[in-house]
């Protein structure tokens, strides 16, 4: 081969290589595409199995189960399932004037909320608050992690979506009420009833279920510290603003 013909070959190569480059970058990019689109259909198979069924184990108590068994002496986490209507109507009032007044409402996402959030994280550099709703809550329980991300965000958003179609508003505080997170290693309302004051979630009092409703931000530090005068004056916020909020 020539010295001609070799420079013509290595010129055609040279002007194949970026249609090469773009190809695959337009495979890798459908591939992509795709695998967001079965796990997004993966999670709402999830989303309506969960309408009928109960789930046993959410990504926090995994992670939280997970953080126990590595203890000396290691710990199991505190879980018992209980169905709607044996939980204390003052458990359910005290947690949405607490976690989301406008619960029965809106429609699953407070944009407000959200847009105001996402101020004060540009603000002070940190992204600290989420304006999640109690729809959010339980798309982040069940699926996601404790983990702060505007991505995380997002698709704690598009799962809230996807429990507000299937789900009515019973279900969703129902959902909530037995998988948040109420101190170390304790998730529900039954174990966390029985944890601080000793009594099934069916008996508890407004002030227990105000003061419950008061540690929900941070269940682990309160479960640690339960003498706070901050818990205890949101205490008194909850217990006043319980006779006005709506349970589905």
């Amino acid at each position: 081969m020539g010295k001609g013909q070799a420079r013509k070959t290595s010129s055609v190569k040279a002007k194949k290589s970026p249609r090469v480059v773009g190809r695959w970058l337009w495979r890798l990019f459908v591939w992509f595409v795709l695998a967001v689109l079965a796990y997004q259909a993966y999670l709402f198979g999830s989303v309506v199995w969960y309408r009928w069924f109960n789930p046993q184990e959410t990504a926090f108590m995994a992670d939280e189960q997970a953080r126990l068994s590595k203890l000396e002496p290691p710990k199991s986490i505190e879980h018992v399932w209980v169905p709607f209507n044996q939980i204390s109507r003052y458990a359910k009032r005290a947690v949405i004037a607490s976690e989301d007044t406008g619960f029965t409402e809106h429609s699953g996402i407070e944009w407000e909320a959200i847009e105001q959030a996402a101020r004060a994280n540009f603000a002070s550099g940190q992204i600290r608050l989420g304006g999640s709703t109690i729809t959010m809550q339980v798309a982040k329980n069940l699926f996601l992690s404790s983990d702060r991300s505007y991505i995380r965000k997002a698709q704690e958003i598009v799962i809230a979506f996807m429990i507000e179609v299937a789900w009515d508003k019973q279900r969703i505080l129902e959902v909530y009420l037995n998988v948040a997170e109420w101190g170390v290693g304790v998730f529900g309302i039954e174990a966390a009833a029985k944890h601080y004051f000793g009594v099934p979630a069916s008996r508890l009092n407004p002030r227990q279920a105000a003061w419950l409703a008061a540690i929900l931000p941070a269940p682990k530090r309160y479960d640690r510290q339960r003498q706070s005068a901050w818990v205890e004056r949101k205490t008194g916020i909850i217990l006043r603003r319980m006779p006005q909020v709506q349970i589905p």
